[in-house]
């Protein structure tokens, strides 16, 4: 029987963000019989590395620590060797950073399958990366994407032929992430419903939208709360935004968790009013939980959210949109209620990790076929 075939997966950080808990996952999951995956990453440590580490996964740390240093070519020989030493067969980058460092360095180290992932609209990075990304699109094998709309962008606007892309949906725990009756956060306790969000405190996620359209209909319902749980850079204007709304008391600001599920149960309605997306793994873990889940029609989000059946969608940058959807579900229980079991029933049905994990293992054992490089029987 063949062995397990050596494979790097690679991610920036071993962090708490969604790439991350994907790689996490599927390195978790994967058939020992037929894989053996090591993980690259740019920065070492991370809650996922502990995890990873506990069930034997070999974690390599490549320290680049700007693209324009010279880490970056001490790295690349670091790696170069690393491939060859193991004899890695196939090399998969999650991200940005490790697609526009990791494809290079596999490709002249002549792995034989190389994937790359594409999660978002480049137009969100510099010109630069822009340009090198669309450089490494011609040295992979393969470009995942996790929604259909990213795909079509990578077809229609980056000009990657359409049998070189490859449609993976993001998949989500549902031993973790599902309904529950738990009590609320102290934070939270006896608020008679709870309006909010878990992401990156980014300027893409329009998280000044989610506070305009909660101080259009607080209103209807004295005593619930908003909350955001998250971490970044626009913290401070958002809190100086709450502020000069006048909903200090009734918005509860939470610093980014290692574990979602308990915080992603205590809302009753999820609000993702981001204006740039693909498939965004914490809308997907929301359903998953059973919330009422509100979003904006870009990317892939219209994906996930039917309008009407399994939530509710609203023009992008709209507070009034925004403000007439959460009205309807906050005057409306039965409704809220009907969502989210429609919700819970998509995400457990259609985006479980099983699935993600099908997805991924046909790709690997597609293109190692490929190269003829033979697996054991699954």
């Amino acid at each position: 029987m063949p062995s397990p075939v050596p494979i790097l997966l690679m991610v920036r950080q071993l962090g708490i963000g969604g790439c991350e808990r994907d790689l996490a996952k599927l390195a978790k999951a994967i058939d020992r019989s037929q894989f053996s995956p090591h993980v690259g990453v740019l920065l070492a440590g991370g809650p996922r590395a502990e995890e990873l580490q506990a069930i034997g996964v070999p974690i390599v740390h490549f320290p680049v620590s700007s693209f324009r240093s010279w880490s970056v070519v001490q790295s690349a020989r670091q790696m170069s060797r690393y491939l060859h030493h193991n004899q890695i067969k196939l090399a998969h980058c999650f991200d940005v950073p490790t697609c526009m460092f990791g494809v290079p360095v596999a490709y002249f180290s002549r792995t034989p399958a190389i994937v790359s992932a594409q999660l978002g609209e480049r137009e969100l990075h510099s010109r630069t990366f822009h340009k090198i990304l669309r450089g490494t699109d011609r040295l992979a094998d393969v470009v995942v994407a996790n929604s259909r709309s990213i795909q079509q962008y990578l077809i229609e606007r980056e000009h990657v032929p359409e049998d070189r892309t490859y449609l993976c949906l993001n998949g989500v725990e549902t031993s973790v992430f599902h309904p529950s009756s738990d009590p609320k956060p102290p934070p939270l306790a006896g608020a008679p419903l709870v309006i909010g969000t878990i992401c990156a405190l980014r300027p893409e996620k329009r998280l000044d939208l989610l506070l305009r359209a909660f101080a259009q209909v607080r209103h209807l319902l004295p005593g619930m709360k908003l909350l955001i749980v998250g971490s970044g850079d626009v913290l401070p204007q958002l809190e100086t935004l709450r502020d000069e709304l006048g909903i200090a008391a009734d918005c509860v600001f939470e610093p980014s968790k290692t574990e979602v599920a308990p915080w992603m149960r205590a809302l009753d309605i999820y609000v993702i009013s981001s204006e740039s997306e693909s498939l965004p793994n914490a809308l997907i873990e929301a359903m998953a939980c059973g919330c009422a889940v509100v979003g904006s029609r870009v990317g892939g989000i219209p994906e996930l959210i039917t309008d009407g059946v399994s939530g509710l969608l609203f023009e992008s940058k709209n507070v009034a949109d925004l403000s007439a959807a959460l009205a309807k579900l906050i005057l409306d229980p039965a409704l809220r209620r009907r969502f989210a079991q429609q919700a819970a029933t998509f995400a457990q049905e259609t985006l479980s990790m099983e699935a993600n994990l099908r997805c991924n293992t046909t790709l690997y054992q597609t293109l190692l076929a490929r190269k003829g490089i033979l697996l054991a029987e699954g």
